[in-house]
């Protein structure tokens, strides 16, 4: 490469000069090449003639970047957004009248010249030197469209914008040359087309249909004369002329439009003087871009599919490659969203907390056997306002959600008990699971030393206890579910080993939201780790879909400017546990919503299951529940550093004591779910038998009746009422199959068999008693029925 000569020692005019007549004689200008006095124009001289013939002969033009549209599931438009507001348009669908004021004032001799207008060249030449400064401009519209095209191949990166825009003799003659090649690549008219469609306009619009929908809410082809003076006038500078700010500037600017359009003969005199005389009219829509202008509340929605774009590498193989392609635009997102199912949860909310409360909730719902995310919301808003936020909770830290998830509490209870249950527990597996107790230690790992249970600084050891005093063993795994026992859990845990529940937690997708491994210790039992509500819904959903479980989605197809279809993402289904796990794990679960914690968020319609959690102090308070073809988390907590607790307290205008899973999150859950589905089919969940258990728990000396009794058939109609305290469910008569009542109970409380206390005597169901008290198998008591038909119960 040859070395660059500074041309140090000449003035302005003489460099100006000196480079002209060597392009003479390189033959260059009889190409069609002359450049600005570079003293006149404030130019430093950089390049020389052979700096020129250094410059690669290739325009590189990079794709124009463009709006990119965010659709629903039905096709319905979510949001759009972009890095720039353009959608490029054929010239075709250009006013004729804005085709020619472009033309009149920006270079009128377009249609004559070649890619340098030589006579417009000398005429700034001589008026610059004239004037002594830069009063005049030489660039065609061909050389101002390849310098956009320089601006718009910067991006965002300020300094590489600088460096389009500078005002060096180096940069105008590489633009020089490339204007050559676009005159003979793409001609006139195309180049013209090219222009209209890159350049700013102000008000963030970029490329005239933008600016036309921005300044005067219509298409470009529908703009009238006066309005095409007008944005023509804005591109020498689109801040001194914008006539939102200051009409009268626009107006003084629009006119001197119309006059050169008539001097050039593009009008008549009599069009132009009409068209002077009226007013500046607009009809300004304002911009609108970004995820905050999302409908449906699906602003934490639109940020995820964002999300999920930036960070699947279908998209590219760096962040920085697929950060280019969604800035670049001109796709068309379809989604999963479900716009019912979208209303639903949104209706939920609104009824239950309010976006001013002190806490706040997030509603997510997927779709089991799809991981398709059918709704995603929460009460405080999407913005940057007061109760607003841009915090997804729905989602985990790397999608944009909380730093670091919410505790889950005892909705982590399912992993543990499908973990045991893969490892051969039987589903009538009793614990004494006392009131409260030490964790019991060691406790083996997937690797390393075993947990041990070291004492506190306090020096003493950790502990679990359950919620009420009278909620004391042993209890069977039915029972232990429905009334959420913790030291039955803890026990579970210990006896089967961390690592199983660890890898039933790995098969499930279940990752604390903020990106670090589950703490393989016994007091994730009581639901110590941090997950987000999807975290949770699409695990469950796995528990719905018989054992197989799916990653989550959020993108159904993507088409990008030109209409190519793009790839994007699939759900990968791997089954996490066997279909009988998943089966009794669904069994159990719809005793929690029959007759159990989650009674209120049981749906009379069709087949349900779920899970309450409450975690510590109530800070954080979970139902996450399903049905054969939907799930869904609700978590209610405050989402922002401080934590409240949420008792003496009001979300929604209602007051509450205290905060349970199955008191508010349950109820956001079920009204979220019956909309969701509401006319969609209600298929059923696979039959399950358990066999009889020997215990119903209830306290010692106490069994449990009614509403935790068992229930002889598996599936009794949802519709059927469960038992109330210290009565039977069904008619009391033997032999009968509903909840809490007849002969053949079930493994819980309510049965033949009744229940068993501590080390002996215990109470048990309401049905027809055995003539011979039996003897429990495991704690060697003896059984003796309670002619009351019931026990203490517990709330």
């Amino acid at each position: 490469m040859g070395k660059k000569r500074s041309g140090a020692g000449l003035t302005g005019p003489q460099q100006a000069a000196r480079f002209l007549g060597v392009s003479v004689l390189s033959g260059v200008v009889l190409a069609g090449i002359a450049i600005p006095g570079a003293g006149a124009l404030g130019l430093a001289a950089k390049g020389t003639v052979e700096g020129f013939d250094e410059i690669p002969a290739n325009l590189k033009t990079p794709p124009l970047s463009q709006r990119t549209t965010i659709l629903d599931a039905e096709g319905g438009l979510i949001a759009t957004v972009y890095s720039r507001d353009r959608q490029v348009v054929p010239l075709t669908a250009m006013s004729p009248y804005m085709q020619k004021a472009i033309v009149a004032i920006e270079d009128s001799r377009f249609y004559e010249h070649g890619a340098v207008d030589l006579k417009g060249i000398l005429r700034a030449v001589n008026r610059n030197a004239q004037e002594g400064g830069a009063a005049q401009g030489a660039s065609t519209l061909t050389q101002q469209y390849v310098k956009n095209v320089f601006v718009e191949e910067a991006g965002d990166d300020e300094t590489k914008v600088r460096e389009a825009q500078e005002k060096s003799l180096g940069r105008k003659i590489r633009e020089l040359k490339y204007s050559i090649q676009v005159e003979e690549e793409l001609g006139k008219k195309k180049i013209l087309e090219n222009y209209l469609n890159i350049t700013y306009f102000g008000q963030g619009a970029y490329g005239i249909e933008s600016a036309a929908q921005r300044y005067f809410s219509k298409p470009a082809k529908d703009l009238t004369l006066d309005e095409s003076a007008l944005l023509a006038g804005l591109v020498q500078s689109p801040s001194r002329y914008d006539p939102v700010n200051d009409s009268q500037e626009a107006m003084k600017r629009r006119n001197v439009v119309l006059q050169r359009m008539a001097d050039v003969k593009d009008i008549s005199q009599a069009e132009a003087d009409e068209a002077k005389a009226k007013p500046v009219t607009l009809k300004v829509t304002r911009p609108k871009n970004g995820c905050i202008t999302a409908v449906k509340g699906a602003g934490f929605f639109c940020d995820y599919v964002r999300a999920t774009f930036l960070s699947d590498p279908v998209f590219g193989k760096t962040r920085e490659e697929r950060a280019r392609i969604w800035n670049q635009g001109g796709l068309t997102v379809r989604t999963t969203l479900d716009p019912q199912s979208q209303d639903a949860a949104n209706a939920s909310i609104k009824d239950h907390v309010d976006e001013d409360d002190s806490i706040a909730t997030a509603v997510t719902m997927v779709q089991p056997g799809t991981g398709r995310v059918l709704a995603m919301g929460q009460s405080k808003p999407y913005g940057f306002g007061k109760n607003e936020t841009q915090i997804n909770y729905s989602v985990d830290k790397r999608m944009g959600g909380s730093n670091f998830g919410f505790q889950v509490g005892s909705t982590f209870k399912p992993f543990i008990a499908a973990a045991a249950l893969e490892q051969g527990m039987e589903p009538t597996k009793v614990y004494s699971a006392p009131n409260k107790m030490e964790y019991p230690s060691p406790v083996s790992r997937c690797s390393g030393a075993p947990w041990q249970n070291l004492p506190l600084g306090n020096g003493k050891l950790q502990t679990a206890e359950n919620e009420t005093r009278d909620e004391v063993g042993p209890y069977a795994l039915r029972t232990a579910m429905e009334k959420s026992i913790n030291t039955y859990f803890v026990q579970m845990i210990s006896e089967i080993g961390l690592c199983p529940v660890t890898e039933m937690t790995q098969k499930l997708g279940v990752v604390p939201a903020s990106g670090v491994k589950l703490p393989e210790e016994p007091s994730i039992a009581l639901g110590s780790a941090e997950m987000s509500p999807l975290t949770m819904a699409n695990a469950y959903a796995a528990f719905a879909n018989r054992g197989v479980y799916c990653t989550p989605i959020a993108l159904e197809s993507i088409t990008d400017a030109h209409g190519k279809s793009l790839a994007v993402p699939k759900t990968k289904c791997d089954r996490a546990m066997s279909q009988d796990t998943a089966d009794t794990i669904n069994h159990l679960l719809r005793g929690v919503v029959d007759s159990g914690t989650g009674e209120r968020a049981g749906l009379t319609d069709r087949d349900n299951a779920g899970k309450t959690g409450t975690t510590d102090n109530r800070y954080n308070a979970w139902f996450v529940g399903y049905t054969p073809n939907l799930s869904g988390a609700v978590w209610v907590g405050s989402g922002g550093s401080k934590k409240i607790s949420m008792e003496d307290i009001t979300i929604g205008g209602q007051y509450y004591p205290k905060v349970f899973g199955g008191g508010l999150p349950g109820p956001i859950w079920k009204d979220a779910v019956s909309g969701a589905l509401a006319g969609r089919e209600a298929p059923g969940f696979a039959a399950v038998s358990i066999p009889e258990g020997s215990t119903g728990g209830g306290g010692t000396g106490s069994g449990t009746g009614g509403t935790t009794g068992g229930r002889g058939n598996p599936n009794p109609p949802a519709t059927r009422k469960p038992g109330k305290p210290g009565k039977p469910g069904g008619d009391g008569k033997p032999g009968d199959t509903r909840p809490g009542g007849g002969a053949v109970g079930g493994a819980v409380g309510g049965g033949a068999l009744g229940g068993t206390g501590t080390g002996g005597v215990v109470s048990g169901g309401g049905g027809a008693q055995p003539p011979v008290p039996p003897v429990d198998p495991v704690t060697g008591g003896t059984v003796v029925p309670d002619p009351a038909g019931g026990g203490a119960q517990t709330p």
